[in-house]
């Protein structure tokens, strides 16, 4: 299947969405939904596994026994952990199943591992279809709640509702079910008001959200409750081993050609929300700076001017089916910000769709001169933003390719003759790519040795060195890391460290320490991870991954983004070092020391970095709170106090900067949508980038020291 005939079946879907939306799995119109006459089984049809999915799972097993990095041993153990994996990806926040429902699964909790070995998928599909239903009756009672009580429900009382319920008991009975979900309805309810939403519309809304994810529930497939389960099974091993669904492209013979595009970003379903995980560097999203790691999508609509439409609870395909579209054109989104004042606080952006072109994702430089103890030092900057190679070109023989390598190698050979005194690497949000540009990066800057080892699943090393003596650079060397950097990111800076070459500056990295490989089934595809990474100081980069030098504070939060926030990560380990003779005979740990020094003095009265910190910790403390306030007067007035701190914050630092305080938090939120910013601070702000300001000026010291 062409890659034109893939992209031109995302349109014809999306141009049939409507007809979709009213039909029922025969391609038959269903009536309007409507409040006073709905039932279950309107919507409710069991589903059963089709016949290829028994072959395809016993493959998926066969090729995770014998090829993935993790030997797991499929046994009852296995079997239990799995069932509560299932559970929690179908209901997460236990919202559906009663507790009768778990107790009725319990015969299956023994027998998935011997059901996964045989294909049998008889146990997967009556957890599954149970679910379904649930979900449909739980949906039929929130409409018909609304439609026939909206004005009664009581927002004047003391109750509260559990925002985090992964761990609370399963409801015991209907009556308990029902309780939950008239608190949830309450709590959407209060979020709309607080949310400017005129009260006449909020009813008609909720509806409307609650009627769409019914509807799509009605549409849901064998192939989704499969791929569903088989996910489950996948990620027992790790969160980066996934079952990919074929696409329904391969089933039509499309002959036309159109342009379709997306935003670039990497996104995931958080209990009912989209969640942006990474965005894909020099992507549209990522250029726009409105978007970033952490924040939630609640509505997508098409153009500058159409309409929103709720994706809350939508399955997280449809939602990335709405975000694509023609090249060019406008995608406009409603996002709650990460981290949020509060979670009724959203904002609408703008974001043009685009193919992500290599040229974009180049390295780039920059030069700045910085005046420490009386004298000044000219600082190069590299920014790179991926690890890339044109892997076409490389194999064609062109002498000409680009590649991150190639590309840093011109840029050092220029600031070497506009005679820099140290070099900054910035791999802030870089996400990885190619491990043959990490190496050879890594050559640039020492003279020859080891960079990573790489173990496969039947413990056999692989170290990739360097064998170029020939160094690019030899002056002082700092690279720049944050939460968002990843993988090869990972093992140049590692390199780096371990090689005495430089120093690591920034926040703990991401801590994807893995290599993954696509493998064919009989339908669909297996990403399976395959090998792990080691320094060469014997330390894994999975999960802990680095931990610099002197470290900043960070925006991201490692709770909720990085490897060890992923379920089933890989751990961190040891193994054996390999020999290498380091670049510099000088105790880079005694010079540390004294740049700490230097810069907790420097950063001490610093308003940007007083801003920061008491930034995260105002929201870890908000983090501790696992219940909100279902009562109106008191969540205006925590809106209110929410809003007086982030306006309080804001003033602060602008006052400290010389510049004009804002009279109102109105004036505050007016003036951040007009600057396409989501606060005074961030780590990549254009021209604001204090993060990188203060990397610079340990630089200047770092240089001072060498020097003596």
């Amino acid at each position: 299947m062409k890659k034109q005939q893939v992209l031109v079946l995302v349109v014809l879907t999306l141009l049939l969405s409507f007809h979709l939306l009213h039909a029922d799995g025969n391609g038959k119109t269903k009536q309007p939904v409507n409040g006073n006459n709905l039932t279950s089984q309107s919507y409710y049809k069991p589903l059963a596994p089709e016949k290829i999915h028994m072959s395809t799972g016993i493959n998926i097993y066969k090729n995770l026994e014998h090829k993935h990095f993790r030997n797991l041993e499929i046994n009852d153990d296995f079997s239990r952990k799995m069932f509560d994996k299932y559970l929690e990806d179908l209901d997460p926040s236990r919202l559906y199943f009663l507790e009768s429902d778990i107790r009725s699964f319990d015969i299956y909790k023994t027998q998935l591992d011997n059901a996964i070995k045989k294909g049998d998928l008889k146990p997967a599909y009556a957890i599954f279809n149970r679910y379904q239903q649930r979900m449909i009756e739980r949906l039929l009672f929130s409409i018909k709640t609304l439609d026939c009580c909206f004005a009664k429900l009581d927002l004047t009382g003391s109750e509260v509702f559990d925002t985090e319920r992964k761990n609370a008991p399963w409801a015991p009975n209907q009556k308990a079910l029902d309780d939950i979900w008239i608190k949830r309805l309450k709590n959407d309810i209060l979020s709309s008001k607080l949310s400017d939403k005129p009260e006449k519309n909020i009813s008609e809304a909720l509806i409307k959200r609650y009627k769409n994810q019914l509807v799509r529930v009605s549409q849901t497939k064998s192939e989704d409750a499969f791929r569903i389960y088989m996910n489950s099974f996948t990620r027992m091993y790790d969160p980066h081993t996934q079952y990919f669904s074929p696409r329904a492209s391969e089933d039509f013979n499309i002959r036309m050609s159109l342009s379709l595009e997306g935003i670039g970003a990497l996104l995931q379903t958080e209990n009912e929300h989209t969640k942006v995980v990474r965005l894909v560097p020099a992507g549209p999203a990522d250029k726009s700076g409105l978007l970033k790691a952490g924040d939630r999508i609640v509505a997508v609509g098409q153009g500058n001017e159409g309409d929103l439409v709720d994706v809350i609870g939508w399955r997280l395909d449809d939602v990335v089916q709405m975000i694509r579209g023609p090249k060019d054109t406008v995608v406009k989104l409603k996002i709650i910000p990460s981290p949020p004042t509060d979670d009724q606080q959203t904002k609408i952006i703008r974001i043009t769709r685009n193919t992500v072109k290599l040229e974009e994702q180049a390295a780039k430089k920059s030069v700045v001169t910085v005046k420490n103890n009386n004298r000044n030092y000219k600082v190069g900057v590299i920014t790179i933003p991926a690890f890339y190679i044109d892997f076409n070109a490389y194999q064609s023989g062109a002498p000409d390719y680009k590649s991150t390598t190639r590309d840093v190698k011109k840029l050092l050979e220029e600031l070497k003759a506009e005679k820099v005194d140290g070099v900054i690497v910035d791999l802030r949000e870089n996400g990885g790519g190619a491990l043959h540009e990490a190496t050879s990066l890594t050559g640039l800057f020492i003279k020859t040795g080891p960079t990573v080892i790489v173990r496969s699943p039947r413990n056999s090393f692989n170290v990739y060195p360097d064998d170029d003596p020939e160094i690019a650079y030899t002056g002082p060397l700092a690279v720049l890391v944050n939460r968002m950097s990843a993988s090869a990111s990972e093992i140049f800076a590692g390199a780096i460290r371990d090689h005495n070459r430089g120093i690591i500056l920034g926040s703990q990295t991401f801590g994807k320490g893995t290599v993954q490989s696509l493998h064919d089934l009989n339908k669909g595809q297996l990403k399976i991870t395959v090998a792990k990474f080691y320094r060469i100081l014997g330390e894994s980069t999975q999960h802990k991954g680095i931990i610099p030098d002197i470290t900043f504070p960070s925006l991201y939060n490692p709770e909720e983004i990085g490897e060890s926030a992923l379920s089933e990560a890989l751990p961190w380990d040891r193994t054996t070092p390999v020999r290498f003779r380091p670049y510099m005979n000088v105790n880079l740990k005694n010079i540390v020391a004294k740049l700490q020094v230097f810069h907790d003095k420097r950063v001490k009265n610093s308003p940007d970095f007083k801003y920061l910190l008491e930034f995260n910790a105002h929201f870890k403390e908000l983090e501790k709170k696992k219940t909100i306030s279902l009562n109106e007067k008191q969540r205006l007035r925590e809106q209110q106090e929410a809003q007086k701190w982030a306006l309080k914050l804001e003033n602060t630092l602008r006052l400290a900067k010389g510049k004009k305080p804002y009279a109102s938090y109105d004036e505050l939120k007016k003036a951040q949508d007009k600057e396409n910013t989501d606060d005074e601070f961030s780590e990549k702000n254009n021209g604001n980038d204090v993060v990188l300001h203060e990397s610079q000026n340990i630089v200047a010291d770092y240089i001072r020291l060498l020097r003596g």
